[in-house]
């Protein structure tokens, strides 16, 4: 049969290209995907051609080895449906709706060890928000916020906005979100924030230590997050988190180098910068935590809330460059972009 598949072929530029695809092995399924999320972090990297060429794409996932390079198919958010099955495998996956951490085509050969059902109360709009819900656990898992901690959270696209409303459940004295855009601004207040501020406000800092301290003795976050991807962020996250804190950096820059200033407060505070990734548990969590301990707890937490009013815009798979050229012209309108399918 014949598949399409999009591929990233070099800065700015994608092709949708038909590409022949082999009956399922025994052992293997048929996959027809009914939608995919757009990552607006790693995934508009690659199409602006800002990863570091060479470097492995990851190695914890079949579907996506190899390194960084054009032509690339990339994408790790597809939802769809077990249309076809291999001699082998077991009739009940026939017809299931799955997730698979997959690049962006209409149809796929998978494994069923590579493939999650989608429980029966998610629906695949929402199913499609679990690598961002899985990276805001593991966020919060590497943070480790506390009772009556000062929380901010630099940066509100979706992944910070999932990160803010698991904080947002917690006994925090304060949680203060920060971006650029009153779309997520709007959003972070509704997911539960304290308080949200445009970080290129006038006075940003005293605006913030007053919104995260109020009457208590502690000045500044006990705990930030740098989210946004933009590594002038990660500065004003040093300078905004107070003695002793924790600074978790979330973002993946690529090629954009941060530049910090080290030389004042940052020295003598003792704070802590705390690299963290999903694609692996931290070493801290591993005597209790496995990825598939923390994929069921996504999947509980996508259960809690309905999320799927996070996606501002569905584009169909064949105008997907549109979709692109939305995001890395007006962010500031989206955000969770997805591709849709025809048989969806």
């Amino acid at each position: 049969m014949e598949r399409l598949s999009l591929y990233f072929t070099g800065p700015y530029q994608l092709e949708i290209r038909e590409e022949s695809l082999a009956s399922p092995a025994s052992d293997q399924v048929l996959v027809q995907t009914l939608l995919s999320a757009v990552s607006p972090g790693t995934e508009m990297l690659v199409y602006r051609g800002q990863t570091p060429p060479g470097m492995a794409i990851d190695d914890t996932i079949g579907a996506l080895a190899g390194e960084f390079g054009y032509p690339l198919k990339y994408g790790y958010a597809a939802v769809g449906r077990v249309v076809a099955l291999g001699s082998k495998v077991e009739k009940v996956w026939r017809d299931r709706v799955v997730f698979a951490f997959h690049p962006h085509e209409s149809h796929f050969l998978a494994n069923p060890a590579d493939l999650m059902p989608v429980p029966d109360a998610i629906t695949p709009e929402t199913a499609a928000l679990l690598p961002s819900m899985e990276t805001a656990i593991s966020f919060l898992m590497d943070g480790q916020p506390t009772i009556g901690e000062q929380v901010a959270v630099f940066g509100q696209g979706i992944v910070g906005l999932l990160t803010a409303a698991l904080l947002a459940q917690l006994p925090l004295a304060s949680l203060v979100t920060l971006d650029h855009y009153p779309l997520r601004r709007d959003w972070s207040r509704r997911l539960g924030a304290h308080a949200t501020l445009d970080p290129a406000r006038p006075e940003l800092l005293d605006k913030l230590h007053h919104h995260l301290q109020g009457d208590r003795p502690y000045r500044g976050a006990d705990l930030a997050y740098e989210l946004s991807g933009n590594p002038q962020a990660l500065d004003q996250a040093i300078a905004a988190t107070g003695f002793n804190g924790r600074i978790v950096v979330g973002s993946w820059y690529g090629q954009k180098q941060a530049s910090l200033n080290l030389g004042g407060r940052f020295h003598r505070s003792h704070m802590r910068l705390i690299s963290s990734q999903v694609s692996h548990i931290a070493p801290r969590w591993r005597g209790r935590w496995t990825k598939d301990r923390r994929l069921q707890q996504t999947w509980a937490m996508l259960a809690r809330r309905s999320l799927a009013s996070l996606i501002t815009h569905r584009f169909p798979f064949s105008h997907a460059s549109q979709a692109y050229q939305l995001l890395h012209q007006n962010p500031q309108e989206t955000i969770q972009v997805v591709l849709t399918y025809d048989q969806y």
